[in-house]
């Protein structure tokens, strides 16, 4: 590692976003502000993060387009502790079945821990929510299995599916009213497979289009297909849902970056005037002032990185929703 700080992926405790940064036991946040520069490059090889906060025995090298950041062997061990491996059928806990809405056409059915609030739904990018029951594990776990088969609802969506929608929503009543419509379609299956242990809960629609500010910022129009030694990404932060972020970069429009390809990379900060466009055409930026390194000060404080007024992007990239690559490094 050159710098020794890894990015630990985007997380969404509250709404307000946040970088996590690891160093051996270390632990820093960033707290991201739209409006703000963020910029950053990539250093030597990507390794796998590791499994349940444990670092990776193999220390392995991944491929820059594995959205897990996890070798083999470390996701089979993170996966076997999950939730969604139902290997915990005696968990004590709450939790709450939720319908999540992405786009027209596109809501699933899903399940959270009850102490995680709306947590979950924020890292899925989920635009509008409502929960639809609360009650233990396996009755939580049977309901979804009883939307699937009655009412053809899934529990995953592709994330790239997503990204193509999400600049073109239909209004906030319209996007409530998908929601609404798909909540009594499973209110009606009380009594018929609806688990008795599972308490329904009231229709609520909750919005998240402001939090994720994509109510007000341009369109996406790229993507972050991977991350390559020495790239370049940086911007001017706009939006951000679920493990993307929409940056605003001179030249190009608004970029999306997938956080998750960015676990597992030493990252160096990026100062403003190396990522102005003339700089990003000659190659990739020096590290001085934007990123990991600034967290790793900020001992007594957790304010976002900024990369001041500067961006570009020297990676590839990918069309939003059509899958073609943009002529290698930009």
């Amino acid at each position: 590692m050159a710098g020794g700080w890894w990015c630990a992926g985007l997380r969404w405790p509250g709404e307000r976003p946040e970088l996590g940064w690891s160093r051996g036991g270390d632990r820093r946040v960033s707290v991201l502000a739209y409006g703000a520069g963020l910029g950053f490059r990539a250093l030597g090889e990507r390794h796998c993060v590791g499994a349940r906060g444990n670092a990776c025995p193999l220390g392995a090298v991944v491929p820059g387009r594995a959205t897990g950041g996890r070798c083999a062997e470390c996701a089979r061990l993170d996966r076997a502790h999950s939730v969604a491996a139902d290997t915990m059928a005696d968990d004590p806990r709450t939790y709450r079945v939720y319908l999540a809405w992405f786009g027209p056409g596109m809501v699933k059915v899903g399940i959270t821990g009850e102490e995680r609030g709306a947590a979950r739904l924020r890292e899925q990018g989920a635009v509008v929510f409502s929960w639809l029951g609360r009650g233990p594990l396996m009755a939580a776990r049977r309901t979804e299995e009883v939307l699937r088969a009655a009412l053809g609802v899934p529990d995953r969506i592709p994330y790239a599916r997503k990204r193509a929608v999400r600049g073109r929503l239909p209004g906030r009543e319209e996007r409530a009213a998908e929601v609404a419509e798909l909540y009594g379609r499973a209110a009606e299956l009380e009594g018929r497979g609806w688990p008795e242990s599972l308490e329904r809960l009231p229709l609520e629609a909750v919005d998240q289009a402001a939090v994720f500010g994509i109510d007000r910022s341009p369109a996406p129009v790229r993507s972050v297909r991977e991350l390559v030694e020495g790239g370049v990404v940086a911007g001017r932060l706009v939006a951000a849902a679920g493990p993307d972020l929409h940056l605003a970069v001179d030249g190009v429009g608004v970029v999306v970056l997938d956080t998750r390809l960015i676990t597992g990379w030493d990252l160096a900060a990026v100062p403003a005037e190396a990522v102005s466009p003339e700089a990003a055409s000659r190659g990739p930026a020096s590290s001085q002032t934007a990123s990991p390194q600034a967290a790793s000060q900020q001992a007594a404080s957790s304010e976002a990185v900024s990369a001041g007024a500067g961006s570009g992007a020297r990676v590839p990239l990918i069309d939003i929703g059509g899958g073609g690559v943009q002529g290698g490094l930009f």
